[in-house]
């Protein structure tokens, strides 16, 4: 029983019962009430307090609406085992997709257990109505701030909503490009862009680099390029980033060869160092994406879409209304109120601290392997010796649970490589992940 845990009331302000459950959480978090543990009856931990019962009553309460603690009747409250998200399941859920983290305690499913019982109760009933096209004035407007935080100045008539990164990316393409256009890229894309691509019939040309010359050289030989296709930081597969002179370069290019800049800013807020968007730098012909999706999770289908002009974004409105009607308006109001209150910095740099860790698992785990990654990412892109086959190596390390894509999953065209990407995110537990990692660098170095 945990008779020595006392919450501290006076060190936090707010509501007595408000404290005593996040110091409830802190606690479980920390490692200091291990799943099991019993706690203090509500009268006793009152009384030593010098609170209501009731006050204690209700921070039990909460504490157990998030999923902290749990009720035994007259055994008493007790603080709940972590789930174990089994290996076999990992293997059956893989979709490809480059998953985040789960971040440690649960804090995200607490965050949002609060947050949705909040947005019921104080929200207004509109929220549960039908949105206007391109999301209301006021999940624009703290768009807009989330983006000017990245160093993108927008504005709010030229900021929409859309269900997700791939549903703006949809809505781009459709508006800017039509089939047999061209789009240049890396030689190694995301796979959903990719996917797009292929189904509205635009070709993707492949570049070694995305700079001033190779964009020349691209252009001079195809008629059809329209557009330039990039992930700025981190990209996914390839885990490079550009620094701000690259940035500035390919600006000048879509400029001087009349392109579209379509920027998919996935792990942007992730990194430590932050670098002004491709789009701050070519604001007349860049279409930026910021979703939640990859920095906070997967269940928040959010993206703030900058258009170039407000007209472009109002036909963007209509085109997200005609695929997706609108996204959901409870993940936008939860978005909103976390952008206004802090609590989107705090978790982001929940994940940054997560995914920085990992990867300095990773790092010690897959020594002498060739690879590359960012610091804050949860990807890594593996070189292979030859004579291991991408795919072989993918279907070993499947029951591990590791994600592990071959390269020709987003290759560009006939673009070639021996390798694969290696997705550090989703993995329940640092035991998972190092016994993967490990059976990784076996493999890898065979």
């Amino acid at each position: 029983m945990a008779d020595g845990w006392l919450p501290d009331l006076d060190r936090t302000p707010g509501a007595k019962y408000a404290v005593i459950a996040d110091a409830l959480g802190m606690a479980i978090d920390r490692g200091e009430l291990p799943g099991g543990t019993r706690l203090p009856p509500q009268r006793d931990l009152a009384a030593r307090l010098g609170v209501d019962l009731t006050t204690v009553t209700r921070a039990y309460e909460a504490a157990r609406r998030r999923g902290l603690i749990e009720a035994r009747g007259r055994a008493g409250s007790f603080v709940r085992a972590p789930q174990r998200v089994e290996i076999a399941d990992l293997a059956r859920v893989d979709t490809g997709m480059n998953l985040p983290p789960e971040l440690p305690g649960g804090l995200l499913a607490r965050t949002i257990t609060d947050t949705v019982g909040a947005l019921l109760l104080d929200a207004s009933p509109l929220r549960l109505q039908y949105q206007a096209m391109g999301g209301s004035a006021e999940d624009r407007a703290a768009g807009v701030r989330f983006l000017r935080a990245m160093g993108l100045p927008s504005e709010p008539d030229q900021l929409i909503l859309a269900a997700g990164g791939q549903n703006a990316l949809h809505a781009i393409m459709n508006l800017v490009l039509i089939p047999g256009d061209a789009v240049l890229c890396r030689r190694f894309v995301y796979s959903g862009f990719r996917a797009l691509a292929q189904r509205m019939g635009i070709r993707l040309v492949g570049l070694d680099a995305l700079d001033a010359a190779s964009i020349a050289a691209a252009c001079a030989t195809d008629p059809r390029v329209r557009a330039i296709y990039l992930v700025p930081t981190n990209d996914n597969p390839t885990a490079e980033t550009l620094d701000e002179d690259a940035r500035r370069e390919i600006a000048a290019a879509a400029v001087r060869h009349d392109l579209q800049v379509i920027e998919d800013d996935a792990y942007g807020p992730l990194s430590a160092i932050p670098v002004a968007p491709v789009a701050a730098h070519a604001p007349d012909r860049s279409w930026y994406i910021a979703s939640a999706s990859k920095i906070i999770s997967p269940a928040l289908r959010i993206a703030f879409l900058h258009a170039p002009q407000v007209a472009a974004a109002l036909q963007l409105a209509t085109h997200i209304h005609q695929t997706a009607v609108m996204p959901p308006p409870l993940n936008a109001a939860m978005l909103t109120r976390w952008i206004d209150d802090g609590t989107a910095t705090r978790l982001i740099g929940a994940m940054r601290a997560e995914a920085a860790r990992r990867q300095t698992l990773a790092a010690r785990l897959l020594g002498g392997l060739d690879f590359t990654a960012h610091p804050q990412g949860y990807h890594l892109w593996l070189r292979l010796a030859d004579g291991i086959a991408p795919n072989d190596l993918a279907d070993a390390m499947r029951p591990t649970g590791l994600s592990v894509m071959p390269a020709d999953r987003f290759a560009a065209g006939d673009a070639r490589a021996n390798a694969v990407r290696v997705s550090l995110g989703g993995l329940a537990d640092d035991d998972q992940l190092v016994r993967a990692l490990r059976i990784l660098h076996g493999h890898a170095s065979a």
